[in-house]
């Protein structure tokens, strides 16, 4: 059965916080100088770079669930120095993108989400706004592969959310975040 465009955001939302639980996971192996050293990136750090990816996502989930929080979002670059707060902060932050995307209609893709920008107001469709926010959550979670690349922690696997043969992989991370293959799937 094909998916509908409500069942593939709901899919990206599950992938996005599974694909971030690896990654800070893997972080989770450095020391904490490890963790905020320079590095080449568009951020300095893994830590900036991770810290960027929330702070975004904190951004942009309060617009999408009707909030105002605007770019105060990011008045703190680095609210989490350390791995475990941050892992623990985008865990939630991800859990409140599946409620958001869970809920989703058909009819709710084409609402206008008003972004507050401070000095403006963005008017964006939901599911434009959904597109931009998961492809920024690649692009640097991308980075951050890149640089833990240069660490003793080897870089997980993050393209593999879908293949039916990452199936026993997945099911035990799946369990560790308290989902199943029919809550993500629909089935």
């Amino acid at each position: 059965m094909q998916a509908g465009l409500v069942q593939t955001f709901r899919a990206f939302a599950y992938n996005n916080a599974w694909a971030n639980h690896r990654l800070l996971t893997a972080c989770a192996g450095l020391s904490q100088t490890e963790f905020a050293a320079a590095r080449t990136g568009f951020f300095p750090s893994l830590q900036a770079t991770l810290n960027h990816i929330y702070v975004i996502d904190l951004f942009y989930i309060d617009a999408l669930e009707g909030g105002w929080l605007g770019p105060k979002a990011w008045a703190n670059e680095v609210p989490y120095p350390a791995v475990v707060e941050l892992k623990s902060a985008q865990r939630s932050i991800d859990q409140r993108l599946i409620v958001h995307c869970d809920a989703l209609t058909p009819e709710r893709l084409d609402d206008v989400v008003k972004i507050n920008r401070d000095t403006s107001v963005q008017a964006e469709r939901r599911d434009r706004l959904l597109m931009h926010l998961f492809q920024h959550q690649i692009h640097h979670r991308g980075q951050a592969h890149a640089m833990l690349s240069e660490t003793k922690v080897k870089p997980p696997q993050l393209d593999e959310f879908f293949a039916a043969g990452e199936a026993p992989l997945r099911a035990a991370e799946f369990s560790e975040l308290g989902w199943t293959e029919a809550a993500v799937w629909g089935g």
